[in-house]
């Protein structure tokens, strides 16, 4: 049975990292006093250490300990092992490309759908789609594939943006590159919000937060899921 937690963002405007999360992560990792930290995204290129640690903070806030797993001899293992994983935001060719590199794709895919409890925020959301496709970040690395985990049926989008009526920028908003991406690929978008998450429990997937979600279908127009709604594709 899947338990996680996917959400846009780690730190909304005014907020310190991950607050706003504290009583879902909370009741997520309730049966565990331990949590495997997947720092490979590395935001603004820092170091696994400093990630780890950075995180951290937030989860002894709920009284639980945060083990980095670039820490373990064998990170095959210790996922396989683990009784709950964060995957942080940063650069999502920096943490897809680490994840094929390191061989673990397919073990953390294997260990969601076992029943490990997970949380992503940002890039660690993006990895919970079917592809990396849909992410707003910059090549820096070319991974090996984009294919990600695929314990969601669909792809997201996090940070989503709407147009802003007032700006006099001239390119491509979210909604066109995702219009963009439906010229080649059949495979439905959500666009996550900030401060705006999905809690998967089993089967079901639950838009959580204080914002609307904005769904993206090939061949169709895009629509709004208000917050309570159980998303089904």
């Amino acid at each position: 049975m899947r338990e996680l937690i996917i959400a846009s963002t780690s730190t909304v405007y005014g907020g310190d990292y991950l607050d706003y999360l504290t009583e879902e992560m909370a009741e997520l990792f309730k049966d565990t006093e331990e949590v495997i930290f997947i720092p490979y995204a590395r935001p603004g290129g820092i170091s696994h250490d400093q990630y780890t640690a950075k995180a951290a903070k937030a989860f002894t806030e709920i009284g639980k300990k945060l083990v980095g797993l670039h820490t373990f001899d064998n990170p095959v293992e210790a996922l396989k092992n683990a009784k709950g994983a964060f995957t942080g935001g940063g650069n999502t060719f920096v943490l897809v490309n680490a994840l094929y590199r390191l061989e673990l794709m397919q073990p953390l895919r294997q260990a969601i759908f076992k029943g490990l409890p997970y949380m992503g925020t940002s890039a660690g959301s993006n990895i919970c789609g079917v592809s990396m496709q849909t992410t707003n970040d910059m090549p820096i690395v070319y991974p090996p594939s984009f294919k990600t985990l695929g314990v969601i049926p669909f792809n997201l989008n996090p940070h989503y943006l709407d147009p802003n009526p007032e700006s006099k920028h001239m390119g491509e908003t979210r909604e066109t590159r995702i219009a963009e991406f439906h010229t080649q690929n059949t495979v439905p978008v959500v666009g996550l919000r900030e401060e705006s998450w999905l809690r998967v429990k089993g089967d079901e997937i639950t838009l959580k937060g204080k914002l609307k979600a904005r769904v993206f279908e090939q061949g169709k127009e895009p629509h709004e899921v208000e917050s309570g709604a159980t998303l089904r594709f």
